[in-house]
């Protein structure tokens, strides 16, 4: 019989009956909800501002990264600002707008906040000095009708909209409104809330930053805007600005207020009240509860997610009944940092055996005993992080690579095999993160069973789960740890910042008619299983543009995988955006196919059965014999440096996730359109894609 868990350790059992929901990702708009403490931050904050009206126009910047809390205080701020005499507050996000779209959003938004008399004189003004373009008696009707400020901001807009002439005179015209509002009552405020700023594309940055330096300088007006500004920096999403555009940049921000990261104890509280709001208290202990708060950084938007992810899992995920709730919250965090390595973990990895956690960790070892300083002829010394030569040799020769000598230069061999090992297994060497949560995971009881079941799946349910009966939960014992990965002694400092992909394409909220693509890419046989539900928001973990339904109406896609029923789903959705999708499973069946149509797009898998370049080999003969010289895609769960070059050198990509696969096909469709458009003045560019860089 399995082993029961210890006296008291929590389980899925400790649910009982209660009911499990999901926490709001909200930002804090009242002083009873702030459990983080910023509610005092924020009252100092809008003390100051509201102590500073003698000295506006000026700008702050609310400076902090991704969750960290920036809408959150800004939110208290502007409550606390209402309760005072004399204040006006405006909330516009920069988020709701594109390009010029912001320029005119943000002007409109302050503006409607003036009084009706005081937009009805500026017309008149306006219309008198001025040849409007809607004409005299749209002025009219504004001036003498009941219009409201919104119709008389709209009439103002087009009159400044009507020519360069008349734009030059609008800062002129809004200045003078901004002095007939404040004089209305002796030191009138007007504070502008924008919020999300770093979340836009730089034309929309650009525009906003137009707004407040050239349009809205005025007195009366502050702004205070909530954006990380190292991803506004010259090495972020404004990287590409001229020094002119840099500088124009640096006098937006008069100043900033840089959000402490909060100490442990109030994260720890923070801990709880989501626990507790989610349903799961009973089963965090003190020893998850601090891995929480390690883990995510401190970052509360990062512990919702956590939180609600693990009420997903622990209510609809059949692999863990059996396993601790440790085991959900360990499996989450891999899956949120270290996206790329779960996804070959929980998929058709093609790692030599089919595991890429025992390929990892046995590459760990021969690393670090490859470039260990050893003297040639000093005896091995054995040691459990260290691979000895005889293990070397056999992991070598998995990659059909001759063993190192070993007088052989390490660093040399290493590089050698490294080509042949997924992208980004140097770099998870050297993160202290990634080693110690995967070790943690590996050292939980029934870890082995576990990894494998997140790779093929858990029997279904045969009815829907409840809460009265919660999964089971055994614990069998555990006398080393899998694979021989030591256990750190003690837990690393929280996670560094997950990379971030470029900044020029910003996340859009996606439409609800659109299907999402797969969580992985498969180019091997992977049974359909739950797995864990990222929570990971796009702008962190990188999403793909919407596709435009006008670009890929048309659009003739070759798909190459002989197991397309893995690729179902991004199948359909690329359908009913209008492309045309022709599946085929093998070498032939494209050559068939490719003899009766033409297409613009080959997708295609490089692995198929026990072939591990098949794909590159087909695109490498078409190239060859013409058959075919068209864009190419190659989508594959694992991404090597040799993959990745052998189809640069065919002038291809490989992608690993439905996300990156999407860009590729909006980069061919655009292409494609480019090519297809009618223009003598230059020759229309080559089919085939420039190989990556």
């Amino acid at each position: 019989m399995a082993a029961q868990p210890p006296l008291g350790a929590p389980t899925f059992a400790s649910l009982g009956g209660r009911t499990l929901a999901l926490v709001n990702d909200e930002p804090v708009a009242v002083p009873r909800d702030d459990i983080l403490g910023t509610g005092l931050a924020a009252a100092q904050l809008a003390r100051l501002l509201y102590a500073s009206r003698a000295s506006t126009p000026f700008t702050l910047a609310v400076d902090a990264g991704w969750g960290m809390g920036k809408s959150s205080l800004m939110r208290l701020v502007d409550a606390r600002l209402q309760a005072q005499p004399e204040v006006e507050t405006v909330w516009y996000n920069a988020w709701t707008s594109t390009g010029a779209d912001a320029l005119e959003g943000l002007v409109k938004s302050v503006l409607v906040r003036f009084e009706r008399r005081t937009l009805k004189r500026a017309l008149a003004r306006v219309s008198r000095g001025r040849a409007v373009v809607r004409g005299v008696r749209a002025v009219t009707t504004a001036l003498g009708g009941a219009v409201g400020a919104a119709g008389l901001v709209d009439e103002l807009w087009t009159s400044w909209d009507a020519g360069p002439e008349a734009r030059n005179g609008m800062r002129e015209d809004i200045e003078r409104m901004a002095r007939e509002w404040a004089a209305n009552a002796p030191r009138r405020l007007l504070v502008v809330f924008i919020d999300d700023l770093d979340r836009c594309s730089e034309e929309t940055v650009l525009a906003v930053c137009e707004a407040l330096k050239v349009y809205l300088d005025v007195p009366g007006l502050v702004f205070v805007v909530g954006c990380d500004r190292s991803a506004l920096g010259p090495s972020g999403l404004l990287r590409d600005l001229s020094p002119a555009g840099s500088a124009f940049m640096e006098k937006i921000f008069q100043t900033s207020y840089r959000i402490p990261i909060a100490d442990s104890k109030g994260v720890g509280r923070y801990v709880e009240w989501c626990a507790g709001a989610a349903g799961i208290q009973g089963i965090l202990d003190e020893e998850l509860k601090k891995l929480l708060v390690e883990r995510s950084g401190r970052n509360p938007r990062r512990i919702k997610r956590l939180v609600n992810g693990f009420v997903l899992e622990a209510t609809l995920n059949p692999v863990w009944s059996g396993f601790p709730p440790e085991s959900v919250i360990r499996t989450l965090l891999l899956q949120y940092f270290y996206p790329e390595f779960y996804r070959m973990m929980t998929g058709a990895a093609g790692a030599p055996g089919g595991d890429v956690v025992q390929e990892f960790t046995t590459y760990r070892r021969v690393r670090r005993r490859l470039l260990s300083p050893v003297p040639p002829g000093t005896p091995e010394v054995a040691a459990p992080e260290l691979a000895t030569f005889t293990e070397i040799g056999g992991f070598f020769e998995e990659y059909d690579l001759s063993a190192p000598m070993p007088e052989q230069d390490g660093a040399q061999a290493l590089e050698q095999l490294e080509r042949r090992l997924p992208i980004g297994f140097p770099e998870h060497a050297d993160d202290p993160g990634f080693t110690s949560l995967l070790a943690d995971l590996l050292a939980l009881p029934d870890a082995e069973r576990l990894l494998v079941l997140l790779r093929e799946g858990a029997p279904a349910a045969l009815e829907a789960p409840s809460y009265a009966q919660p999964p089971s939960y055994t614990q069998p014992p555990v006398t080393t740890p899998p694979y021989g990965v030591p256990v750190p002694d003690a837990r690393p400092a929280p996670f560094p910042e997950p990379a971030t992909p470029a900044q020029s394409q910003p996340y859009r909220p996606p439409s609800p008619a659109r299907l999402s693509p797969p969580a992985q890419a498969p180019s091997q046989p992977s049974p359909s299983h739950p797995v864990p539900v990222s929570s990971a928001p796009p702008w962190e973990t990188g999403a793909a543009p919407q596709p435009s339904s006008l670009a890929l109406v048309g659009m003739r896609i070759l798909w190459v995988d002989d197991h397309p029923e893995n690729n179902t789903s991004f199948v359909h959705r690329l359908r009913s955006e209008g492309a045309g999708v022709t599946t085929v499973r093998s070498r032939e069946e494209a050559e068939r196919a490719m003899a009766v149509g033409r297409f613009d797009l080959l997708i295609s898998d490089i692995t198929r059965g026990t072939d591990q370049t098949a794909g590159l080999g087909d695109l490498r003969s078409w190239r060859a014999s013409g058959t075919y010289t068209g864009r190419a895609v190659f989508f594959s769960s694992r991404i090597t440096p040799e993959r990745r070059d052998a189809a640069a050198k065919l002038g291809a990509y490989v992608v690993n996730s439905g996300d990156a696969l999407l860009v590729r096909v909006m980069a061919a469709a655009t292409a494609l359109t480019a090519d297809r458009a009618p223009g003598p003045s230059a020759p229309a560019p080559p089919r085939s894609a420039d190989p990556p860089g």
